[in-house]
């Protein structure tokens, strides 16, 4: 049960072609004043999650500044680690830095390496970024992934353990764990201060509550909901059903695609292969109009606003502690201010 809902305001991947910094702070801002608890940011093989929150700390005071997801792949863990303690100093103390494993064609096709043992990596990966956070002792590590300082072939042996030069403003700033899977989410709560679902359905608890067991007080879970104000709720839904069509058709192999398996675990195996099957046919709109409405509704939110006032109870009957929502006007951003205080 949430006590305190809260509202995140989800960027997304930043696209010249969409959004200019301005635009970005204008909706910063924005969402602050209105009382959003946080401003969000992707990546993928696209712009890099930080950068647009290094542009929105300038512009902001109080809102948490979150990366959702910035993938591991793409920086050593002490990168990583000193991209969120830069920004959290940039931002005074509201830095929140959300990484995940992403997939095997992202990280071998985009960042050209291994995707094997992704458990392992991340719990390495995130052992090490605490451990630069705490600055207590110079960094190492003996784990087989990310070894500090490395010994293998091809080095000098001449690495020694470091400790950052720039002192934390704090040595806690969150670390919440993008997971889908049933064993990377129960990682997530085991050593993460949060996780970042991809889809959640209130009316499926049961879906990850064995995986939540070991989530510790405060522990934070913030997750995408696409919301469409709009009396023909079926012209609603389409957004949600592209979306939905793309990732689970085609983001990711035909052999290892999370979201395709995670819709499968949400109770709609069947459909899930459908419509995997037809996008890989090259049948991407008949794709989308395989995805159920049902499915489409229940991690969504949609319709007219007596509508969506009477769905929000529902999320509020869950851990969920953050809705991230994304392309919305002004307009929608007070309802759902409105709604959820």
């Amino acid at each position: 049960m949430t006590d305190n809902l809260k509202l995140g305001l989800q960027f997304g991947y930043w696209t010249a072609a969409t959004r200019s910094a301005r635009d970005l702070v204008a909706a910063a801002t924005e969402a602050e004043d209105i009382g959003f608890d946080s401003i969000w940011t992707g990546e993928s093989w696209s712009s890099d999650a930080f950068s647009p929150l290094a542009a929105v700390a300038a512009a902001t005071n109080r809102v948490k500044l979150c990366t959702g997801i910035a993938q591991i792949a793409a920086r050593t863990p002490t990168s990583m680690a000193m991209h969120a303690l830069t920004l959290d100093g940039l931002s005074d103390g509201r830095a929140c830095v959300g990484i995940g494993v992403s997939g095997p064609q992202v990280v071998e096709g985009w960042y050209g390496r291994p995707f094997a043992k992704p458990l392992a990596r991340t719990r390495e990966y995130i052992e090490i970024m605490r451990s630069v956070l705490a600055r207590e002792v110079p960094v190492s590590n003996d784990g087989p992934h990310y070894p500090l300082p490395y010994r293998g072939e091809g080095g000098t042996n001449l690495g020694k353990p470091l400790r950052s030069i720039t002192h934390p403003l704090r040595s806690d700033v969150p670390i919440l764990l993008g997971a889908e899977g049933p064993k990377n989410v129960t990682l997530a709560a085991e050593i993460a201060d949060g996780w970042l679902p991809l889809y959640y359905s209130p009316y499926r608890p049961e879906v990850y509550e064995a995986n939540l067991t070991k989530a510790k007080p405060g522990f934070e879970v913030a997750v995408n909901v696409f919301v469409g104000v709009n009396d023909n709720i079926e012209e609603a839904l389409w957004p949600v059903k592209a979306t939905l069509g793309f990732y689970i058709g085609g983001m990711g192999a035909k052999t290892k695609n999370f979201h395709t398996e995670l819709m499968a675990r949400m109770g709609y195996e069947e459909e899930a292969h459908k419509i995997q099957d037809l996008f890989f046919a090259g049948k991407r709109d008949e794709a989308i109009l395989a995805v159920p409405d049902a499915f489409a509704d229940e991690i969504s939110l949609v319709g007219p606003p007596a509508r969506i006032a009477e769905r929000i109870e529902a999320w509020r009957k869950t851990p969920v502690t953050t809705m991230l929502v994304g392309g919305v006007d002004s307009a929608t951003m007070r309802l759902l201010a409105d709604l959820v205080s």
